[in-house]
Parts: C-alpha cells; sequence; structure tokens
C-alpha cells in the first residue's frame, strides 16, 4: 500500500519547500501521536528529527530525515507511537515547478514494515490531504 496525495501552490519551489520545512510549525496541526502534543517541528539537513512538541519541551520522535534537497525534494521516515521500536515507513515530498506556482506531491510509503498494525496506513489519504490543504493555505500567505 502506498498513499500518495498533491497539490498545487501558487509560490516557486524553494518557497514552497521552505514554508514545508521550516514554517510547519505554522501549518500542521490536529495530527499528533501524543496525546500532550500541542505543535510539532521539523529540524532541517540530513539527520534532522520530526519532533511532536509538549508544553513541557520535545515531544515524540515522529521521524529523521534521510534526504534533504530544498526546492526540490524531502525525505523522512515516519513512525506512530504506538508501533514496534523496529518498524517504521518513508515519507517522500516532492516540489516540482509547474503552471503558477509549484505541484507538491507526497508519497507515504512502506505499509508493509508494520506488521504490529495491519491497518495503519487507514486513515492517511484523508489526513495527508487534510494536512496539505492547511499548508497550502500557509504556501499561498506566504
Amino acid at each position: 500500500m502506498e498513499v500518495q496525495v498533491s497539490i498545487r501552490v501558487p509560490v516557486d519551489p524553494s518557497t514552497a519547500f521552505a514554508v514545508f520545512t521550516d514554517g510547519i510549525g505554522g501549518w500542521w496541526r490536529d495530527y499528533y501521536n501524543a496525546p500532550d502534543a500541542t505543535g510539532i517541528r521539523l529540524e532541517p539537513g540530513v539527520g534532522g528529527r520530526l519532533m511532536e512538541l509538549e508544553e513541557a519541551g520535545e515531544g515524540f520522535e515522529v521521524g529523521r530525515v534521510t534526504a534533504w534537497e530544498p526546492g526540490r525534494r524531502l525525505v523522512l521516515t515516519w513512525r506512530q507511537a504506538d508501533w514496534a521500536a523496529d518498524e517504521s515507513t518513508e515519507v517522500e515530498v516532492t516540489f516540482a515547478p509547474a503552471e503558477g506556482g509549484t505541484r507538491v506531491a507526497l508519497e507515504h510509503r512502506g505499509w508493509d514494515e508494520v506488521s504490529s498494525d495491519p491497518t495503519a496506513g487507514e486513515g492517511y489519504v484523508d489526513g495527508w490531504a487534510e494536512l496539505l490543504d492547511w499548508y497550502a493555505v500557509a504556501a499561498a500567505a506566504g
């Protein structure tokens, strides 16, 4: 199983990448693993962490950046808090020039690696689509 969603945003690929990565704390909401999470942060560069944040500080590490190509591509591992420690999937986000801006395509793959939760991928299409809608509003706002 693979989850694939895409959206067009009215900015160039470099700006689209920056809003997605540096601005993630401003547009990401509601989809958290930890019940006490109040925000999210993505550390730049390969090896950077995608962290859910709690009021007391850092919370759950969702994943690690495995590819960081500003204006072009972002790849990171992904896991949920209730998965086994050795289970993860992969999220790839690409940014390509398109008429009027940038096509942002997200692919979430590797669901066969999550044997502890055979229904783990269910709901991710709708979840990612909603998150990308919030991202698009932020990108359009500059």
